[in-house]
């Protein structure tokens, strides 16, 4: 499957073929991955969900979702920068979400990393989206795990107390987040990166 290029689904548009393993795959790859997000609290929504689906399957971040979104108050930065430890131990006892002490810490320690960033989060990660466009990627093997951007971007984070943000976790962000495009060049929503995702 990983020299796959883009395959066809039951509606006949051509996908990249992960996004036809599951169900739940096709909806966020046609509607979301890819696309710019708008503000500070989507871009730390998908900054966090990159962070617990390390060492995890994405399709139970996805399930999990609406978990994720009620524990952490929809991703505001002050709000859950403001966490304590009495909100760690509930998030542990929360079976809507992920229950690992050092992603939740690191959510937390994020938050308040981010509140800290001059113009916000959504403007200083956009800041290390690539300067040029890479050629569109024909296959699977063709999509790079790393940029020297998310090097660059993982390093500048880690500094400011970022925790959980080494540079595949950050390519993996500018790809959901349409700083890149590795949609397949095949693919139907090739290009769809102008589209903007709340």
């Amino acid at each position: 499957m990983s020299a796959a290029g883009a395959k066809a689904g039951d509606d006949g548009r051509l996908r990249c073929p992960w996004a036809l393993s599951a169900p739940d795959y096709v909806g966020y790859h046609d509607d979301e991955w890819g696309r710019p997000v708008t503000s500070d609290a989507a871009m730390f929504e998908r900054l966090t969900l990159e962070g617990f689906q390390s060492g995890l399957s994405w399709l139970i971040i996805l399930r999990k979702r609406p978990g994720f979104r009620a524990a952490f108050a929809d991703f505001d930065v002050a709000t859950v920068a403001s966490y304590d430890e009495d909100d760690v131990d509930r998030l542990l006892a929360d079976a809507g979400i992920v229950r690992n002490r050092a992603k939740i810490e690191a959510t937390i320690a994020n938050a308040r990393a981010a509140a800290d960033l001059d113009g916000g989060l959504l403007a200083h990660v956009q800041g290390y989206a690539p300067a040029t466009p890479q050629p569109a990627p024909r296959t699977l093997d063709d999509v790079r795990g790393q940029s020297p951007e998310s090097v660059a971007l993982a390093k500048d984070l880690r500094r400011r107390g970022f925790r959980f943000v080494g540079p595949t976790t950050l390519y993996a962000l500018m790809q959901a987040t349409g700083m890149v495009d590795d949609h397949l060049a095949d693919c139907w929503c090739r290009g769809s990166a102008s589209i903007s995702v709340p």
